[in-house]
């Protein structure tokens, strides 16, 4: 049976491959440590609080397991997600959760198209409350890493499921700025690329600051803003009676609350006149599973708000070349930031209803 349907952009679905277990977090936080642990240890904070999640159709899954991943793909493509976007991880030429993506690679099932984003953080201990505790350090060594790292990527590149835009791989980098010398970077890989054969390699950096980015000054192809608009602190403290509420809600030992249909009326996107600057769109938001009190809660999140927000987020992109229509999904799995499609038993399929009945074509 086809799953796939047509549709008016182009959904790609940033996905977390931590749900296995590794050597390192077995050795960090316990054995046979996994996100779910964290998901399932959640609790309400206060009168309402939706926690902990409840995985519904694929379950407590191990990535581990060729159905499982198979699952997911059959269930992202009908309903119009495109690719996911699997987060790597390279440290010096270490690899992190690379597993998931490695099988996919390896086997070529699922038959479902995907890219990379390299996750280019230090591994800290936040999600236990010590932040200052470094696991890993995300260093950058310098060209002979940098060609390691593109050779270690050129078998996916290469693959014909991987996503392109004019023939070029898309790759996205978490946190550009965080990168020495990253435009040295990105011309040595822009080199290799053209020495691999391939047509050459497309760069998306992720801003991360409050104010917009213009990724053309520092050599990339493209950007997506990853924030969440009126939930930090920081941005209360420019506004008093929201600083006043984040006092009050801290001293209360409760989250940062804030409204979904408020925070979240737009899609997220820098404005930046000339830029490619693709929009995000967020189907929900709770980190309380990770940071209890210290966590950040967008409330009263729906399909229907959802749908709202991607028929803004498809209408940015309505005037672009179908190939350069990305609209970006964050996430399809992030269980312990309360920020998934998948189903739960609060919803069922409901997200992914709503992202497929207003991205869809038809017939």
């Amino acid at each position: 049976m086809n799953l796939s349907i047509k549709t008016k952009v182009r959904a790609i679905a940033l996905y977390l491959p931590q749900y296995h277990p590794t050597i390192e977090n077995d050795t960090w936080w316990s054995k046979g440590f996994t996100e779910w642990r964290t998901v399932t240890k959640a609790k309400p904070l206060y009168p309402g609080h939706n926690q902990p999640k409840y995985p519904a159709d694929l379950g407590y899954y191990d990535l581990r397991v060729p159905e499982t991943r198979q699952a997911q793909a059959d269930l992202a493509k009908a309903h119009g997600v495109e690719a996911f976007c699997y987060y790597h991880y390279w440290f010096d030429g270490r690899r992190m959760l690379e597993r998931p993506f490695e099988e996919v690679l390896r086997s070529g099932k699922p038959d479902f198209p995907f890219c990379l984003c390299w996750a280019n953080e230090s591994w800290t201990g936040v999600w236990a409350g010590k932040p200052k505790n470094i696991l890993i350090e995300q260093n950058y060594p310098g060209p002979a890493d940098s060609e390691k790292h593109f050779n270690y990527l050129l078998p996916a590149f290469r693959d014909h499921r991987y996503v392109k835009i004019n023939e070029k791989p898309v790759f996205f980098i978490y946190r550009p700025m965080q990168i020495k010398d990253r435009e040295r970077l990105i011309d040595q890989w822009r080199q290799l690329a053209a020495k691999a054969g391939l047509a050459g390699i497309y760069l998306i950096g992720i801003n991360h600051r409050m104010v917009p980015w213009d990724h053309r000054s520092h050599g990339f192809d493209a950007s997506i803003a990853n924030r969440l608009p009126d939930t930090r602190p920081w941005i209360s403290k420019r506004d008093p009676k929201r600083w006043i509420k984040y006092k009050l809600q801290e001293l209360l030992n409760r989250p940062t609350v804030h409204r979904y249909d408020e925070a979240m009326a737009e899609p997220i996107i820098d404005e930046v006149p000339g830029a490619t600057v693709f929009p995000t769109v967020l189907p929900n938001w709770d980190t309380t599973a990770r940071h209890g009190a210290r966590g950040n809660v967008l409330s009263g999140s729906t399909p229907e708000l959802f749908r709202q927000q991607v028929a803004k987020a498809v209408k940015i992109l309505h005037d672009k070349p179908f190939e350069e229509r990305l609209m970006i999904i964050k996430s399809w799995n992030e269980w312990s930031e309360g920020n998934y499609l998948e189903p739960d038993l609060e919803f069922g399929n409901g997200y992914l209803e709503a992202l497929r009945n207003e991205i869809k074509l038809a017939n």
